[in-house]
């Protein structure tokens, strides 16, 4: 990608600051039409897209997401999230575009999967919130099921100061970080390289054996030394699960969650979740702008 020139990809806002359009509601995001580098297999049913947008990548931080939809006709007509796998720098180390992975699972990402070098996909972002920094300095846990690892490379990097994101520098955070990433089955391990590159050490579990720890990630973990602060995205049951550890230790836990959207900016109220209130009962919060990231202590888990 760094080799591409800005007058052969385009990144295009679709009208300039966007003052009539429905999604600007006064949030620190943009509409672009952006150009597909690159669109590769990773894993069983699994693939990362590489998107030329520069003004995108020099503000999205790690723990934020994206939204995506087709510009090749209506159908599907609403777009869908994608979490921040990470930037892509050109050689003078500037932001010029971002990586997501993504899952087939539907018709708009088995649309994806068709898509070639030079196809274009309407994207608004960055959405949400990041990741907080960690509290303590010394060694931070990522916990993954299913696809609930694309958030977290770009994580470890700033985490362990390798890439600063959303124009910061890079600083580092903590001295380890260790990925624990629990799938079905060793053909649904992606990215894997990617997080050892990064920096971290990665711990692998599997609901068949045929890699890792046989079993639940969450059981894993508990094998291994204590953190500081445990950050997740996976399954519900396995933020649940993830969210009791941290609690019974005593110490602080962000989850991700993968809930279904359908704008990513708030207008709908399709994507809530339950969160506890200061009287003792609970309320709905949109994941899209009140998360994707909350803390573990905020959630009610059952209503």
């Amino acid at each position: 990608m760094s080799d591409r020139s800005e007058s052969v990809l385009q990144c295009v806002p679709p009208v300039a600051d966007a003052p009539a359009s429905p999604y600007n509601l006064g949030m620190s995001f943009q509409q672009y039409t952006t150009p597909i580098v690159e669109n590769v297999r990773i894993a069983r049913g699994t693939c990362q897209i590489r998107l030329h947008c520069p003004e995108l990548a020099a503000a999205i931080r790690p723990g934020q997401f994206v939204m995506v939809r087709s510009t090749q006709g209506t159908d599907p007509l609403l777009g869908r999230p994608f979490a921040l796998y990470d930037t892509v720098l050109d050689d003078d180390g500037k932001p010029i575009g971002i990586d997501v992975v993504y899952l087939v699972v539907g018709k708009l990402t088995a649309l994806l999967a068709t898509l070639k070098e030079g196809d274009t996909l309407e994207t608004w972002g960055p959405l949400g919130n990041g990741f907080p920094d960690p509290v303590g300095d010394k060694h931070v846990a990522l916990v993954a099921g299913g696809i609930g690892q694309t958030p977290f490379l770009a994580h470890i990097r700033e985490l362990l100061g390798a890439r600063g994101y959303g124009g910061q520098l890079p600083r580092r955070r903590v001295q380890n970080v260790s990925l624990y990433y629990g799938v079905r089955s060793a053909d649904l391990a992606a990215g894997v390289s990617d997080f050892q590159k990064a920096g971290a050490t990665v711990h692998l579990a599997s609901n068949d054996g045929s890699i890792g720890h046989l079993g639940f990630v969450t059981d894993l973990l508990a094998r291994h030394v204590a953190s500081q602060h445990v950050f997740g995205c996976g399954p519900e049951p396995m933020l649940h699960a993830l969210a009791g550890y941290a609690e019974r230790r005593g110490i602080p836990c962000h989850l991700s969650l993968e809930t279904p959207m359908a704008c990513g900016v708030g207008i709908c109220f399709s994507c809530v979740t339950p969160v506890k209130t200061p009287d003792g009962g609970w309320d709905y919060k949109r994941v899209c702008v009140d998360g994707p990231v909350f803390d573990a202590r905020s959630l009610q888990w059952s209503i």
